[in-house]
């Protein structure tokens, strides 16, 4: 009697309804799990200047790294304000991508808008700049910093009150007589860099993924070692 009672039809559709239970609260689990990983947001800042004046210039590399890594991932960058903005996907997360549009000198603006737009937390904050003390191509990426001279860095810095965010130096090189300095930075870059630019670019946009999903310390290794 006690075997019939257990594969009785009643305590068979109770099994079958407690496996359904099971998988139904299994793929809710699953789907809130996902759902968090999309609310991971990361706001990129590459720096630079607007104007068809400034596009091909050393100090726009900021916009051109932003380019390479839209461009690996068939994104559009649309205006929007303060900035020319685009979205990638990266293993869960959402990587908003902002090419700022008030000048070098005023990025804090734009950067601090579109934190607080986003939501995003200061610590998923990267910003990508250019470097006249690194040899060219040279990626260096940082937790913190002063802004070195850097104007840019030196907006955002005033602007959220704190220097303590990630940021990737990009090496321009410094090969420029005593007081010509702007006139290197704001020139285009020659024939020789052109040719090994996408690669050094498509580099420092690995590194801005890799910020984004394995962190900030193991970038740091990775990275600054190249």
């Amino acid at each position: 009697m006690g075997l019939l009672r257990a594969f009785s039809p009643r305590n068979d559709e109770l099994l079958n309804k407690m496996f359904w239970l099971k998988n139904i609260f299994s793929r809710s689990r699953e789907k809130a799990v996902e759902r968090t990983d999309e609310t991971v947001k990361y706001l990129i800042a590459g720096l630079g200047n607007i104007g068809a004046e400034y596009a091909e210039t050393r100090h726009n590399v900021g916009f051109a790294v932003l380019d390479a890594l839209a461009g690996a991932s068939d994104a559009v960058f649309t205006p929007s304000r303060y900035g020319a903005v685009a979205e990638v996907r990266v293993k869960g997360r959402t990587l908003i991508l902002l090419k700022p549009a008030t000048y070098m000198n005023l990025s804090g603006k734009a950067v601090s808008y579109w934190l607080q737009k986003e939501r995003v937390p200061l610590e998923n904050l990267f910003v990508v700049v250019d470097d006249i003390a690194l040899p060219f191509g040279a990626i260096r990426i940082r937790a913190r910093g002063s802004d070195g001279g850097h104007n840019g860095l030196k907006s955002i810095n005033a602007v959220l009150g704190t220097a303590d965010y990630g940021r990737l130096r990009f090496g321009i090189g410094g090969d420029f007589p005593k007081g010509f300095q702007s006139d290197y930075v704001l020139g285009e870059w020659t024939t020789e860099e052109k040719a090994e630019l996408p690669q050094r670019l498509a580099a420092a946009g690995d590194a801005v993924k890799s910020f984004a999903t394995v962190g900030l310390e193991r970038t740091m290794n990775l990275y600054n070692k190249k």
